[in-house]
Protein backbone atom coordinates (compact mmCIF):
# COMPACT_ATOMS: atom_id res chain seq x y z
CA UNK A 1 0.00 0.00 0.00
CA UNK A 2 1.86 3.66 -0.85
CA UNK A 3 2.20 5.96 1.58
CA UNK A 4 -0.96 8.11 -0.09
CA UNK A 5 -3.06 5.65 0.66
CA UNK A 6 -1.74 5.12 4.01
CA UNK A 7 -2.31 8.64 4.76
CA UNK A 8 -6.26 8.01 3.12
CA UNK A 9 -7.03 5.66 5.36
CA UNK A 10 -5.70 7.66 8.46
CA UNK A 11 -8.15 10.35 7.23
CA UNK A 12 -10.76 8.03 6.58
CA UNK A 13 -11.05 6.47 10.16
CA UNK A 14 -10.96 9.57 11.87
CA UNK A 15 -14.00 10.45 9.60
CA UNK A 16 -15.86 7.64 10.93
CA UNK A 17 -14.70 7.92 14.78
CA UNK A 18 -15.53 11.64 14.87
CA UNK A 19 -19.17 10.31 12.86
CA UNK A 20 -19.80 8.19 15.86
CA UNK A 21 -18.48 10.45 18.36
CA UNK A 22 -20.81 12.72 17.45
CA UNK A 23 -23.68 9.59 17.34
CA UNK A 24 -22.58 8.60 20.70
CA UNK A 25 -21.41 11.68 23.22
CA UNK A 26 -25.01 12.72 23.20
CA UNK A 27 -26.12 8.91 25.12
CA UNK A 28 -25.16 10.05 28.62
CA UNK A 29 -26.69 13.12 28.50
CA UNK A 30 -30.43 12.71 27.21
CA UNK A 31 -32.26 12.77 30.86
CA UNK A 32 -30.70 16.13 31.95
CA UNK A 33 -30.83 17.22 28.27
CA UNK A 34 -34.71 16.82 28.76
CA UNK A 35 -34.43 18.64 31.89
CA UNK A 36 -33.22 21.93 30.80
CA UNK A 37 -35.05 22.50 27.98
CA UNK A 38 -38.49 21.66 30.07
CA UNK A 39 -36.92 24.62 31.97
CA UNK A 40 -35.68 26.74 29.39
CA UNK A 41 -38.86 26.20 27.25
CA UNK A 42 -41.30 25.59 29.47
CA UNK A 43 -43.56 22.51 29.12
CA UNK A 44 -45.32 24.77 25.86
CA UNK A 45 -44.02 24.63 22.27
CA UNK A 46 -42.17 21.68 20.91
CA UNK A 47 -40.71 20.19 23.47
CA UNK A 48 -43.99 20.09 25.47
CA UNK A 49 -46.03 18.71 22.36
CA UNK A 50 -43.12 15.98 22.26
CA UNK A 51 -43.39 15.40 25.67
CA UNK A 52 -47.24 14.74 25.24
CA UNK A 53 -46.65 12.35 22.83
CA UNK A 54 -44.17 10.44 24.90
CA UNK A 55 -46.58 10.10 27.54
CA UNK A 56 -49.54 8.65 25.38
CA UNK A 57 -46.58 6.66 24.12
CA UNK A 58 -45.04 5.55 27.22
CA UNK A 59 -49.13 4.48 28.32
CA UNK A 60 -49.17 1.34 25.52
CA UNK A 61 -46.10 -0.06 27.02
CA UNK A 62 -46.98 0.54 30.95
CA UNK A 63 -45.35 3.24 32.97
CA UNK A 64 -41.76 2.95 33.90
CA UNK A 65 -40.47 5.86 36.47
CA UNK A 66 -37.79 6.90 34.25
CA UNK A 67 -39.76 6.70 30.21
CA UNK A 68 -39.82 9.84 29.55
CA UNK A 69 -36.04 10.02 29.78
CA UNK A 70 -35.86 6.89 27.48
CA UNK A 71 -38.23 7.66 25.27
CA UNK A 72 -36.92 11.05 24.76
CA UNK A 73 -32.92 9.50 23.98
CA UNK A 74 -34.87 7.15 21.61
CA UNK A 75 -36.87 9.60 19.64
CA UNK A 76 -33.44 11.79 19.69
CA UNK A 77 -31.37 9.05 18.89
CA UNK A 78 -33.47 7.81 16.20
CA UNK A 79 -33.34 10.73 14.51
CA UNK A 80 -30.16 11.02 13.70
CA UNK A 81 -30.17 7.61 12.45
CA UNK A 82 -32.90 8.49 10.19
CA UNK A 83 -31.09 10.93 8.63
CA UNK A 84 -28.24 9.10 8.34
CA UNK A 85 -30.08 6.31 6.18
CA UNK A 86 -31.87 8.57 4.19
CA UNK A 87 -28.69 10.42 3.27
CA UNK A 88 -26.07 7.38 2.86
CA UNK A 89 -27.14 6.54 -0.47
CA UNK A 90 -27.06 10.02 -1.62
CA UNK A 91 -23.47 10.88 -0.60
CA UNK A 92 -22.14 7.29 -1.98
CA UNK A 93 -23.83 7.97 -5.50
CA UNK A 94 -22.62 11.04 -5.46
CA UNK A 95 -18.97 10.50 -4.59
CA UNK A 96 -18.93 7.73 -7.21
CA UNK A 97 -19.64 10.34 -9.91
CA UNK A 98 -17.50 13.39 -8.59
CA UNK A 99 -14.86 11.40 -6.14
CA UNK A 100 -14.74 10.88 -2.92
CA UNK A 101 -12.51 13.97 -1.47
CA UNK A 102 -15.32 15.99 -2.89
CA UNK A 103 -17.79 14.79 -0.92
CA UNK A 104 -16.08 14.12 2.14
CA UNK A 105 -14.76 17.98 2.26
CA UNK A 106 -18.94 18.61 2.19
CA UNK A 107 -19.93 16.53 4.58
CA UNK A 108 -17.06 17.19 6.81
CA UNK A 109 -18.10 20.87 6.65
CA UNK A 110 -21.44 20.11 7.40
CA UNK A 111 -20.46 18.21 10.81
CA UNK A 112 -18.54 21.19 11.81
CA UNK A 113 -21.39 23.36 11.47
CA UNK A 114 -23.94 21.36 13.82
CA UNK A 115 -21.03 20.87 16.54
CA UNK A 116 -21.16 25.02 16.46
CA UNK A 117 -24.95 25.23 16.33
CA UNK A 118 -24.60 22.41 19.19
CA UNK A 119 -22.70 24.90 21.25
CA UNK A 120 -24.72 27.81 20.26
CA UNK A 121 -28.17 25.57 21.25
CA UNK A 122 -30.28 27.78 23.87
CA UNK A 123 -33.34 26.47 22.65
CA UNK A 124 -34.56 22.84 22.03
CA UNK A 125 -35.44 23.94 18.99
CA UNK A 126 -31.38 24.80 17.44
CA UNK A 127 -30.63 21.40 19.57
CA UNK A 128 -33.03 19.56 16.99
CA UNK A 129 -31.59 21.52 14.03
CA UNK A 130 -28.41 20.63 15.33
CA UNK A 131 -29.07 17.24 15.45
CA UNK A 132 -30.60 17.48 12.46
CA UNK A 133 -27.47 18.70 10.31
CA UNK A 134 -25.34 16.55 11.77
CA UNK A 135 -27.34 13.13 11.33
CA UNK A 136 -27.79 13.87 7.43
CA UNK A 137 -24.09 14.37 7.28
CA UNK A 138 -23.03 11.42 9.27
CA UNK A 139 -24.36 10.34 6.11
CA UNK A 140 -20.64 10.15 4.28
CA UNK A 141 -19.88 6.75 6.14
CA UNK A 142 -20.75 5.13 2.89
CA UNK A 143 -18.08 7.25 1.12
CA UNK A 144 -15.33 6.34 4.08
CA UNK A 145 -16.55 3.04 3.90
CA UNK A 146 -16.30 3.11 -0.30
CA UNK A 147 -12.66 5.01 -0.11
CA UNK A 148 -11.72 1.70 2.17
CA UNK A 149 -13.12 -0.62 -0.72
CA UNK A 150 -10.87 2.06 -3.04
CA UNK A 151 -7.48 1.31 -1.12
CA UNK A 152 -7.59 -2.21 -0.85
CA UNK A 153 -7.88 -4.90 -2.92
CA UNK A 154 -9.68 -7.61 -3.06
CA UNK A 155 -7.73 -10.21 -0.49
CA UNK A 156 -7.00 -7.18 1.72
CA UNK A 157 -10.95 -6.00 1.80
CA UNK A 158 -12.09 -7.91 5.01
CA UNK A 159 -8.50 -6.12 6.53
CA UNK A 160 -9.37 -2.50 5.49
CA UNK A 161 -12.96 -2.82 6.72
CA UNK A 162 -11.63 -4.23 10.34
CA UNK A 163 -9.88 -0.12 10.72
CA UNK A 164 -14.05 0.77 10.11
CA UNK A 165 -14.84 -1.35 12.81
CA UNK A 166 -11.81 0.01 14.57
CA UNK A 167 -13.16 3.41 14.42
CA UNK A 168 -16.57 2.45 15.13
CA UNK A 169 -15.39 0.78 18.59
CA UNK A 170 -13.83 4.03 19.13
CA UNK A 171 -16.53 5.85 18.76
CA UNK A 172 -18.80 3.71 21.31
CA UNK A 173 -15.29 3.40 23.57
CA UNK A 174 -14.64 7.13 23.58
CA UNK A 175 -18.01 9.16 23.01
CA UNK A 176 -20.28 8.13 26.08
CA UNK A 177 -17.22 8.85 28.39
CA UNK A 178 -16.53 12.05 27.01
CA UNK A 179 -20.04 12.84 27.43
CA UNK A 180 -19.94 12.10 30.97
CA UNK A 181 -16.96 13.88 31.80
CA UNK A 182 -17.90 16.65 29.80
CA UNK A 183 -21.15 17.07 31.96
CA UNK A 184 -19.40 17.88 35.18
CA UNK A 185 -18.57 21.40 33.29
CA UNK A 186 -21.09 23.93 32.83
CA UNK A 187 -19.79 27.21 30.88
CA UNK A 188 -23.11 28.44 31.33
CA UNK A 189 -22.41 28.66 35.45
CA UNK A 190 -18.81 30.05 34.98
CA UNK A 191 -19.83 32.43 32.12
CA UNK A 192 -23.48 33.77 32.58
CA UNK A 193 -23.30 36.27 30.02
CA UNK A 194 -22.61 33.82 27.82
CA UNK A 195 -26.17 32.03 27.90
CA UNK A 196 -27.43 35.21 26.25
CA UNK A 197 -25.51 33.37 22.71
CA UNK A 198 -26.85 30.13 23.81
CA UNK A 199 -24.28 28.41 25.60
CA UNK A 200 -25.51 25.73 27.42
CA UNK A 201 -24.47 23.35 30.22
CA UNK A 202 -23.90 20.79 26.99
CA UNK A 203 -21.78 23.02 25.09
CA UNK A 204 -18.60 21.77 26.82
CA UNK A 205 -19.17 18.14 25.13
CA UNK A 206 -20.18 20.28 21.57
CA UNK A 207 -16.88 21.45 21.82
CA UNK A 208 -15.16 18.77 22.14
CA UNK A 209 -16.77 17.56 19.66
CA UNK A 210 -16.02 20.85 17.33
CA UNK A 211 -12.36 20.27 17.77
CA UNK A 212 -12.25 16.69 16.44
CA UNK A 213 -14.40 17.60 13.51
CA UNK A 214 -11.91 20.83 12.65
CA UNK A 215 -9.29 18.43 12.98
CA UNK A 216 -10.62 15.80 10.50
CA UNK A 217 -11.69 18.64 7.98
CA UNK A 218 -7.88 19.67 8.01
CA UNK A 219 -6.91 16.82 7.37
CA UNK A 220 -9.31 15.56 4.80
CA UNK A 221 -8.23 18.84 2.64
CA UNK A 222 -4.68 18.60 3.35
CA UNK A 223 -3.65 14.60 3.47
CA UNK A 224 -6.60 12.85 1.68
CA UNK A 225 -5.69 12.21 -2.09
CA UNK A 226 -8.66 10.89 -3.89
CA UNK A 227 -9.30 6.89 -4.07
CA UNK A 228 -11.20 6.23 -6.41
CA UNK A 229 -10.18 5.41 -10.03
CA UNK A 230 -11.30 7.61 -13.02
CA UNK A 231 -12.44 4.89 -15.15
CA UNK A 232 -14.49 3.92 -12.86
CA UNK A 233 -15.90 7.23 -11.75
CA UNK A 234 -16.80 7.55 -15.63
CA UNK A 235 -18.36 4.51 -15.55
CA UNK A 236 -20.22 5.26 -12.64
CA UNK A 237 -24.60 5.87 -13.37
CA UNK A 238 -26.15 9.50 -13.28
CA UNK A 239 -26.58 10.25 -10.04
CA UNK A 240 -30.34 9.98 -8.58
CA UNK A 241 -31.83 10.64 -5.36
CA UNK A 242 -33.86 7.10 -4.65
CA UNK A 243 -35.41 5.81 -0.88
CA UNK A 244 -32.97 3.81 -0.15
CA UNK A 245 -34.86 1.18 0.41
CA UNK A 246 -36.03 1.21 -3.23
CA UNK A 247 -32.35 1.08 -4.00
CA UNK A 248 -32.27 -2.28 -2.38
CA UNK A 249 -35.55 -3.49 -3.69
CA UNK A 250 -34.58 -2.55 -7.29
CA UNK A 251 -30.43 -3.64 -7.26
CA UNK A 252 -30.31 -7.01 -8.93
CA UNK A 253 -31.17 -10.26 -7.19
CA UNK A 254 -27.64 -11.96 -5.72
CA UNK A 255 -25.49 -11.72 -2.57
CA UNK A 256 -24.60 -8.15 -2.64
CA UNK A 257 -28.35 -7.87 -1.73
CA UNK A 258 -28.76 -10.34 0.24
CA UNK A 259 -25.97 -9.41 2.24
CA UNK A 260 -27.76 -5.86 2.70
CA UNK A 261 -30.89 -7.09 4.09
CA UNK A 262 -28.86 -9.63 6.61
CA UNK A 263 -26.98 -6.80 7.74
CA UNK A 264 -30.44 -5.23 8.31
CA UNK A 265 -31.92 -7.66 10.45
CA UNK A 266 -28.98 -8.10 12.40
CA UNK A 267 -28.47 -4.07 12.96
CA UNK A 268 -31.95 -4.37 14.09
CA UNK A 269 -31.27 -6.98 16.88
CA UNK A 270 -27.91 -5.48 17.85
CA UNK A 271 -29.63 -1.73 18.32
CA UNK A 272 -32.43 -2.85 20.68
CA UNK A 273 -29.86 -4.63 22.33
CA UNK A 274 -27.57 -1.45 22.80
CA UNK A 275 -30.43 0.97 24.37
CA UNK A 276 -31.95 -1.50 26.61
CA UNK A 277 -28.73 -2.45 27.84
CA UNK A 278 -28.49 0.51 30.36
CA UNK A 279 -31.79 -0.17 31.73
CA UNK A 280 -30.86 -3.73 32.44
CA UNK A 281 -28.01 -2.91 33.99
CA UNK A 282 -29.59 -0.78 36.47
CA UNK A 283 -32.49 -2.78 37.31
CA UNK A 284 -30.55 -5.74 38.22
CA UNK A 285 -27.01 -4.38 39.16
CA UNK A 286 -28.23 -1.52 40.71
CA UNK A 287 -25.59 0.65 38.03
CA UNK A 288 -26.13 4.37 37.75
CA UNK A 289 -25.75 7.25 35.31
CA UNK A 290 -21.95 7.65 36.03
CA UNK A 291 -21.45 3.62 35.64
CA UNK A 292 -23.16 3.54 32.25
CA UNK A 293 -19.68 4.38 30.74
CA UNK A 294 -18.45 1.25 31.87
CA UNK A 295 -20.18 -1.01 29.79
CA UNK A 296 -19.50 1.29 26.76
CA UNK A 297 -15.72 1.27 27.79
CA UNK A 298 -15.78 -2.49 27.72
CA UNK A 299 -17.86 -3.06 24.64
CA UNK A 300 -15.36 -0.61 23.19
CA UNK A 301 -12.60 -2.12 24.49
CA UNK A 302 -13.48 -5.98 23.11
CA UNK A 303 -14.65 -4.41 19.56
CA UNK A 304 -10.87 -2.75 19.40
CA UNK A 305 -9.28 -5.81 20.14
CA UNK A 306 -11.37 -8.24 17.93
CA UNK A 307 -11.27 -5.22 14.91
CA UNK A 308 -7.80 -4.73 14.99
CA UNK A 309 -6.57 -8.56 15.63
CA UNK A 310 -8.34 -10.63 15.39
CA UNK A 311 -10.13 -10.18 12.24
CA UNK A 312 -7.46 -9.73 10.10
CA UNK A 313 -6.09 -12.82 11.30
CA UNK A 314 -9.08 -15.22 11.26
CA UNK A 315 -10.23 -14.00 7.81
CA UNK A 316 -7.49 -15.06 5.48
CA UNK A 317 -7.57 -18.65 6.85
CA UNK A 318 -11.34 -19.21 7.47
CA UNK A 319 -12.78 -16.12 5.04
CA UNK A 320 -15.50 -14.13 5.26
CA UNK A 321 -18.44 -16.54 5.69
CA UNK A 322 -17.36 -18.35 8.07
CA UNK A 323 -16.60 -15.51 10.00
CA UNK A 324 -19.53 -13.85 9.95
CA UNK A 325 -21.54 -17.11 10.71
CA UNK A 326 -19.09 -16.75 13.68
CA UNK A 327 -19.51 -13.91 14.95
CA UNK A 328 -23.28 -13.75 14.72
CA UNK A 329 -23.72 -17.12 16.62
CA UNK A 330 -21.36 -15.54 19.47
CA UNK A 331 -23.64 -12.36 19.48
CA UNK A 332 -26.45 -14.55 20.39
CA UNK A 333 -25.17 -16.82 22.91
CA UNK A 334 -24.03 -13.37 24.41
CA UNK A 335 -27.78 -12.03 24.45
CA UNK A 336 -28.55 -15.26 25.61
CA UNK A 337 -25.88 -15.00 28.68
CA UNK A 338 -27.17 -11.56 29.49
CA UNK A 339 -30.69 -12.50 29.36
CA UNK A 340 -30.44 -14.63 32.25
CA UNK A 341 -27.22 -12.65 33.99
CA UNK A 342 -27.90 -12.60 37.90
CA UNK A 343 -24.11 -11.34 38.23
CA UNK A 344 -22.12 -8.73 37.05
CA UNK A 345 -19.53 -11.39 36.07
CA UNK A 346 -22.40 -13.18 34.00
CA UNK A 347 -23.18 -10.26 32.77
CA UNK A 348 -19.64 -9.23 31.29
CA UNK A 349 -19.07 -12.74 30.12
CA UNK A 350 -22.63 -11.64 27.91
CA UNK A 351 -20.87 -8.37 26.85
CA UNK A 352 -17.30 -10.10 26.02
CA UNK A 353 -19.40 -12.16 23.95
CA UNK A 354 -21.36 -9.46 22.71
CA UNK A 355 -18.25 -7.42 21.79
CA UNK A 356 -16.30 -10.83 20.17
CA UNK A 357 -19.46 -10.98 18.11
CA UNK A 358 -20.21 -7.70 16.71
CA UNK A 359 -16.15 -7.60 16.04
CA UNK A 360 -16.65 -10.35 13.61
CA UNK A 361 -19.50 -9.64 12.07
CA UNK A 362 -19.40 -6.26 11.17
CA UNK A 363 -15.80 -6.52 8.85
CA UNK A 364 -16.85 -9.38 7.79
CA UNK A 365 -20.54 -8.27 6.20
CA UNK A 366 -18.94 -4.93 5.15
CA UNK A 367 -16.26 -6.78 3.14
CA UNK A 368 -19.28 -9.28 1.52
CA UNK A 369 -21.16 -6.46 0.50
CA UNK A 370 -17.78 -4.72 -1.03
CA UNK A 371 -16.81 -8.03 -2.45
CA UNK A 372 -20.31 -8.80 -4.41
CA UNK A 373 -20.39 -5.36 -6.10
CA UNK A 374 -18.97 -4.32 -9.20
CA UNK A 375 -16.13 -1.26 -8.80
CA UNK A 376 -18.56 1.44 -10.31
CA UNK A 377 -21.09 0.49 -7.78
CA UNK A 378 -19.22 0.39 -4.66
CA UNK A 379 -20.19 3.80 -3.16
CA UNK A 380 -23.98 2.97 -3.94
CA UNK A 381 -24.22 -0.52 -2.79
CA UNK A 382 -21.94 0.78 0.29
CA UNK A 383 -24.33 3.78 0.75
CA UNK A 384 -27.39 1.27 0.40
CA UNK A 385 -25.75 -0.93 3.05
CA UNK A 386 -24.58 1.95 5.80
CA UNK A 387 -28.35 3.45 5.05
CA UNK A 388 -29.78 0.08 6.16
CA UNK A 389 -27.78 0.01 9.42
CA UNK A 390 -28.68 3.51 10.17
CA UNK A 391 -32.20 2.71 9.88
CA UNK A 392 -31.94 -0.40 12.14
CA UNK A 393 -30.77 1.94 14.48
CA UNK A 394 -33.57 3.96 14.30
CA UNK A 395 -36.18 1.30 14.45
CA UNK A 396 -34.71 -1.07 16.84
CA UNK A 397 -34.21 0.96 19.55
CA UNK A 398 -37.86 2.00 20.23
CA UNK A 399 -39.57 -1.59 19.14
CA UNK A 400 -37.02 -2.81 22.26
CA UNK A 401 -37.89 -0.31 24.92
CA UNK A 402 -41.30 -0.97 24.19
CA UNK A 403 -40.72 -4.72 24.41
CA UNK A 404 -38.84 -4.04 27.79
CA UNK A 405 -41.67 -2.01 29.60
CA UNK A 406 -43.86 -4.79 28.41
CA UNK A 407 -42.59 -8.42 29.19
CA UNK A 408 -39.13 -7.29 30.87
CA UNK A 409 -35.41 -7.29 30.41
CA UNK A 410 -34.98 -11.40 30.12
CA UNK A 411 -37.75 -11.68 27.35
CA UNK A 412 -36.34 -8.72 25.23
CA UNK A 413 -32.85 -10.01 25.29
CA UNK A 414 -34.01 -13.48 24.35
CA UNK A 415 -36.41 -11.78 21.29
CA UNK A 416 -33.04 -10.27 19.71
CA UNK A 417 -31.25 -13.18 20.37
CA UNK A 418 -33.93 -15.05 18.09
CA UNK A 419 -33.51 -12.25 15.72
CA UNK A 420 -30.16 -12.67 15.23
CA UNK A 421 -30.87 -16.51 13.96
CA UNK A 422 -32.50 -15.23 10.97
CA UNK A 423 -29.30 -13.47 9.30
CA UNK A 424 -27.32 -16.20 10.21
CA UNK A 425 -29.55 -18.44 8.23
CA UNK A 426 -29.45 -15.68 5.57
CA UNK A 427 -25.79 -15.72 5.26
CA UNK A 428 -25.70 -19.96 4.86
CA UNK A 429 -26.43 -19.91 1.10
CA UNK A 430 -23.76 -17.21 0.52
CA UNK A 431 -21.19 -17.84 -2.15
CA UNK A 432 -17.40 -17.82 -1.43
CA UNK A 433 -16.82 -14.23 -3.23
CA UNK A 434 -14.23 -13.70 -6.16
CA UNK A 435 -10.67 -12.86 -5.00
Amino acid sequence: MTTSNRRSLGVIFLTIFIDLLGFTIIFPLFPAILAYYLRVDGSGGTLGWLVGRIDALASLAGSHHNYREVLFGGILGSLYSFLQFFFAPLWGALSDRIGRQKVLRITVAGTVFSYVLWFFSGSFLLFVLARVIGGAFAGNLSVATAAVADVTTRENRAKGMGLVGVAFGMGFLFGPAIGSIAAFKDLSLGHPQWAHWGVNPFSVAALLSLGFAVINLVWVCLAFKETLDPAHREAAETVRIRHPLHELIAAEAGPARRTNWLYFIFTLAFAGMELSLPFLAAERFHYRPTDMYKIFVFLGFVLILTQGGIVRRVVPKWGEKRVLLIGIGAVCAGLVVIAFARSVGQLYLGLAALGLGSGLTNPSVSALVSLYSRAEQQGRMLGTFRSLGALARGLGPLGACLLYWWQGASLTFLAAAVVTLIPWLMALPLPKPAK
